[in-house]
């Protein structure tokens, strides 16, 4: 297996769980009054390193990796579910009640969401790979063509995934509109923001770690 494939599959497991966590929190884009829920910033490094090894190791092999993503997915929340259920231990009641209870509310999300992320998640990186390769032609294209197919396969496919998980978490019970097209401008721009430089590096690194393990064989 190719170093640079093991280690960026490891990164892609860990990220697969941290965007869940770290989406409780909403972020403001500074300068501007934008904000975004904090997962995009996991959420694009599941995108850069789902592109990288679309580029490197082949379209199939980036689609099946991201369908085996679920398996970290399940099993982080099966571990959540099951640590929720454990009763605190007296001392944290008593001593840590706020530590407690902040815990619960980060973790103790509603089923909606829950539903909802592991939706957004499969439609939108999948369609990600789908238009990065689509986008490639013919031969691997130079830096600036490699950085171009992954902003625009980035912001479309994160176009799409605020819509579908912002619809599916929340609709019906207030007025999406405006968090809906914050989140859509907001990941489009961090997307053309930070993506193809992200992808470029990505790309010259996993390169460096299969010529690595070349040099070592």
């Amino acid at each position: 297996m190719p170093l640079g494939l093991f280690v960026f599959t490891l990164l892609y497991g860990g990220m697969t769980v941290l965007a869940g966590v770290v989406a409780f929190k909403q972020v403001q884009l500074v300068p501007t009054d934008l904000a975004v829920e904090a997962g995009i910033f996991a959420f694009l490094l599941l995108v850069v390193i789902s592109s990288t090894i679309a580029q490197l190791y082949g379209k199939d092999l980036a689609q099946r990796i991201v369908w085996w993503g679920f398996l970290p997915l399940a099993m982080s929340a099966a571990i959540i579910f099951l640590v929720l259920g454990l009763p605190a231990s007296p001392e944290m009641v008593e001593f840590r009640g706020d530590d407690l209870a902040a815990f619960e509310r980060v973790l103790g999300q509603t089923p909606r969401i829950m539903m909802a992320g592991p939706l957004a998640y499969i439609i939108s990186l999948l369609l990600n790979i789908w238009i990065f390769d689509r986008l490639r032609g013919e031969g691997e294209g130079t830096t600036f063509g490699l950085m171009v197919r992954g902003a625009i396969a980035s912001a479309l496919s994160q176009a799409i995934d605020s819509v579908i998980f912002v619809t599916a978490a929340f609709y019906g019970q207030f007025d999406i509109t405006d968090l809906l097209v914050g989140q859509v401008i907001a990941k489009v721009v961090l997307s053309l923001v930070l993506v193809p430089f992200l992808i470029t590096f990505g790309v010259k690194a996993a390169r460096w770690l299969d010529a690595r393990q070349a040099n070592a064989a």
